[in-house]
């Protein structure tokens, strides 16, 4: 299932994104910033337990998130996600996986990954602000599904209809949560009209 936000300062942050002139250190921001409006979409239905709460003016009932939560940022753009979704959610894991697609085949290629033996989390957010091809998010689930961790969301910022079908029809159990849903993909795979290459533009590389 797919969950497109449609929540103003989202889109007001998305234009900041696309705009050629935003500089890295105001991109790497904005980026930080989406992903906390992002956590809130994406854990709307997470589970909680009741429990008593003293105030200073007497006692209330609380509640308290029942998950074990891991952030999955994909090297390198996914970086720039996980200070916003720790800031809603501080107690997060965070385990990095490395990926990256081979410009002739288009195909992802894994570099790096340091998940532990067995899970210790239940539920997985994968972060990407491109789901473009959707190959380096459909080899990241299957990274996670064989440590044998089962509920896992893919967040990114925009997705092309090629990768979200091509995401949705490999996994479909995978929820993904995005800002925007683009027209297309180019001939050299990146998404048109996008914001170009997501991990040059916040860290200065382009």
């Amino acid at each position: 299932m797919v969950h497109v936000s449609n929540h103003p300062l989202l889109r007001h942050k998305l234009t900041v994104l696309r705009d050629t002139t935003t500089k890295h250190r105001q991109f790497r921001e904005v980026v930080s910033e989406m992903a906390k409006l992002l956590c809130y979409e994406a854990t709307a239905d997470l589970e909680y337990e009741e429990v008593p709460v003293t105030t200073p003016m007497g006692q209330a009932t609380g509640h308290r998130l029942l998950a074990d939560i891991g952030l999955v940022p994909i090297l390198r753009a996914g970086l720039g996600m996980v200070e916003g979704m720790l800031e809603m959610i501080p107690g997060c894991q965070v385990w990095h996986l490395g990926l990256y697609r081979d410009e002739k085949t288009l195909r992802p290629v894994s570099y790096y990954n340091k998940l532990p033996v067995e899970p210790t989390v239940n539920l997985c957010l994968i972060l990407d602000p491109m789901l473009a091809t959707g190959g380096s998010a459909i080899a990241a689930v299957d990274v996670l599904k064989k440590w044998g961790v089962t509920h896992i969301k893919y967040v990114g910022l925009i997705g092309a209809p090629e990768g979200i079908e091509a995401l949705s029809t490999t996994h479909p159990d995978v929820p993904i949560y995005l800002a925007a849903i683009d027209e297309r993909l180019n001939d050299i795979g990146f998404i048109v009209p996008g914001l170009g290459d997501a991990g040059d533009r916040q860290f200065g590389t382009g």
